[in-house]
């Protein structure tokens, strides 16, 4: 694949329902109570339950590799997070949507992809940055 600057990717959107923290949770062995205690997490400061920051960075990375159609082409993937996913306590979840643009080639062929994610109509990723080669 040859890629293009400023192709964009197509969008992906996920609910992240209270469930999906705990099967997270289960699977990476973050059982941080700040994920699942709405007490402690008020009590930290935080504006309640969080979704795992690594769960938001997976997801994310889903938008490449569909696009990509192989995971193994991702050589190097960067995030900083700007604000945190709160999931409610209720069947709706949170509904995060994330999408992507090639902005640059390099000599090589590889492309860097932005990557964007957005909760609650703002970002909660920066310089979210994947590399993936020809």
């Amino acid at each position: 694949m040859a890629y293009v600057v400023g192709t964009t990717l197509p969008t992906l959107t996920v609910r992240l329902t209270r469930a999906d923290l705990v099967r997270y949770a289960g699977a990476s062995g973050d059982f941080n109570v700040i994920h699942w205690s709405e007490r402690t997490a008020l009590a930290v400061g935080l504006p309640g339950v969080i979704a795992h920051g690594m769960l938001t960075m997976g997801h994310a990375i889903r938008v490449v590799t569909e696009w990509t159609g192989d995971p193994t082409k991702v050589v190097d993937y960067q995030v900083r997070f700007t604000r945190p996913v709160v999931v409610p306590d209720d069947d709706l979840g949170a509904e995060v949507t994330f999408g992507g643009t090639v902005t640059s080639v390099l000599d090589d062929g590889s492309a860097v992809i932005t990557l964007t994610a957005v909760f609650d109509g703002a970002s909660v990723l920066a310089k979210a940055l994947v590399t993936v080669k020809p």
